[in-house]
């Protein structure tokens, strides 16, 4: 399949910024069943200072802030073509070893909330798939897919807790899960093509978790599927923290508004 992706993120400050810096991971991964065909970034009251790889692979650039900023807008588009590998992605590379990503984080932490959900899930006969298919499941008849409810620093045991959340609470709480059950796990950040519109309110976020023999395997919580051809991913790491699309700090100003506008579609004809 080949998508087409816009998304530009609009920062507005309160006054002029002295100075700023901001890390930014919006650009796809080159992975098995994912390819990119072109890919821009463009700035408007910034400029790219460096683009490097960092622990995961995962492409950063690292943008400047113009002084005496009062707006930022950071916008970027291209084209990928995906393939459908049922959500397998295969080995591990990276710079961190695999074990790390047994390690839990403060995000993904479980507490008594998460840890009842794992004695919930039923242990397949066929296979570690099919068990972490069943956490999936779990995981989402018992959290509730709802948005405004959480927050960037919101932990999977503090969503759990309160039964309710969105993609990111969705993979934290899995990942946390397959961490206790020994299993690798890892958080993805990309986008979703959605069959029913184009333009989105936000990035997409799941998990994938590391099966002997297949290597990672993708896992949305938030739709109850493994990864198919619609969808983007762009970075993975430990939690949230690791594969934010922005992050950094500014001096002078605070942020008053930012605002998300996100386009993806299928390109029927391919050239």
């Amino acid at each position: 399949m080949r998508l087409s992706i816009r998304h530009s993120t609009t920062y507005r400050f309160r006054e002029p910024v002295s100075h700023g810096i901001q890390r930014l991971r919006l650009t796809p991964k080159e992975t098995q069943g994912q390819e990119i065909i072109d890919w821009q970034m463009e700035y408007d009251g910034a400029s790219e200072e460096l683009t490097y790889d960092d622990q995961n692979f995962n492409t950063v650039s690292l943008v400047s802030v113009d002084e005496g900023a009062t707006q930022v807008k950071v916008t970027c588009h291209g084209t990928v073509h995906t393939e459908d590998n049922a959500g397998v992605i295969g080995s591990h590379a990276g710079h961190l070893p695999l074990w790390a990503f047994l390690s839990q984080t403060p995000l993904t932490e479980p507490g008594p909330k998460i840890k009842a959900l794992i004695a919930k899930v039923e242990r397949s006969e066929e296979g570690m798939v099919e068990t972490l298919h069943n956490l999936s499941n779990v995981i989402r008849e018992n959290v509730t897919y709802m948005t405004g409810t959480t927050r960037v620093t919101t932990t999977g045991e503090e969503a759990a807790a309160d039964q309710c959340g969105v993609c990111q609470d969705h993979a934290h709480i899995f990942i946390a899960a397959a961490r206790s059950l020994d299993i690798p796990a890892r958080y993805v950040s990309g986008y979703l093509m959605m069959n029913d519109r184009v333009e989105q309110e936000a990035t997409h976020a799941w998990a994938e978790a590391y099966v002997q023999g297949l290597g990672w395997v993708g896992f949305d919580i938030s739709n109850g599927i493994s990864p198919d051809p619609r969808y983007v991913r762009v970075a993975t790491g430990r939690d949230y923290r690791d594969a934010a699309p922005v992050t950094g700090i500014s001096f002078g100003a605070m942020t008053e508004d930012l605002t998300v506008d996100l386009a993806v579609e299928q390109q029927i004809a391919e050239q």
